[in-house]
């Protein structure tokens, strides 16, 4: 899906592979940030009559201070703001390696979907070209963007382990997440602004500031798999949240996805995170 929603957008004819027209989400749910305490937790796949790629072992402890996790992901209309403010013209907002990338990109900057007709924003998507849905989720950002818009609206992209254990510690008991986005509910584009913690699952993969790398004492599979995971740990970030292209019998709040962080094609958006003693300006 992801791969054909890329060769599709490359002719204006803007092919639909669902028919059904997108809903657009009529409101807003407040970006409101939920904390997590200072502790010791334990992380990575932790059920051994179970599967999982060999990049999700071993389990293992990380400290974490305490911080703070939105509680929905950036909506199209708050990255837009971020855009009218200038905010690919500024370079106090990127990583200089973003920064090298978009001065040397002859795309528009943008969002990799997004289409101005008319003075008017519209997005492609699987069901379509459709008008920009002000309060659905940002989608196909690259890390470069995702980092500086946290950093426009006084946030910062959380750590792999931040996600996984505000994850784990969803504030209305355990995530169903056969109940969620994913691939499964015939939604082809995220759909969902709820404001909860629900809402990182299963509609765009989320941006981390976390390297792709091993995790203590980790070995690489024996055997095709091998040639999988291992041999990619460099200069490639990590995301988590699944997407509305990924299974849900294939997700667990363990797995680690991984892209570098120029990459735009893959279903990827962005969730905020914070330092609880942060003094930092925000714009929620």
């Amino acid at each position: 899906l992801t791969d054909l929603k890329y060769c599709w957008a490359q002719t204006p004819l803007y092919p639909a592979l669902q028919s059904a027209r997108l809903q657009s989400v009529e409101t807003l749910t407040a970006m409101t940030f939920q904390s997590v305490a200072e502790g010791l937790y334990s992380m990575g796949h932790q059920h051994a009559d179970r599967f999982c790629f060999d990049n999700e072992l071993p389990a293992h402890k990380v400290y974490l201070p305490a911080y703070q996790m939105g509680t929905r992901l950036v909506s199209n209309g708050e990255y837009l703001a971020f855009i009218n403010d200038s905010g690919y013209q500024r370079p106090e907002l990127w990583l200089a390696d973003g920064w090298a990338h978009i001065k040397a990109s002859n795309s528009n900057l943008t969002p990799l979907y997004w289409v101005k007709q008319g003075g008017c924003w519209f997005e492609y998507t699987l069901h379509g070209l459709q008008v920009l849905d002000l309060n659905g989720p940002v989608a196909h950002v690259s890390a470069y963007e995702a980092d500086a818009y946290a950093r426009w609206a006084g946030c910062r992209l959380p750590t792999e382990s931040e996600w996984e254990i505000y994850s784990q510690q969803a504030p209305q008991g355990a995530v169903k997440i056969e109940d969620e986005g994913f691939y499964q509910s015939d939604h082809l584009h995220p759909h969902s602004a709820k404001g909860s913690a629900c809402d990182l699952l299963g509609k765009l993969w989320q941006w981390t500031s976390s390297a792709y790398s091993p995790y203590p004492g980790f070995k690489i599979a024996e055997g095709a798999v091998g040639e999988y995971n291992g041999k990619f740990m460099a200069n490639q970030l990590v995301l988590r949240g699944g997407s509305c292209a990924t299974s849900a019998s294939h997700y667990r709040l363990s797995y680690r996805n991984f892209f570098y962080a120029k990459d735009q094609w893959q279903f990827t958006g962005i969730c905020l995170a914070r330092d609880i003693d942060s003094e930092q300006p925000s714009q929620y």
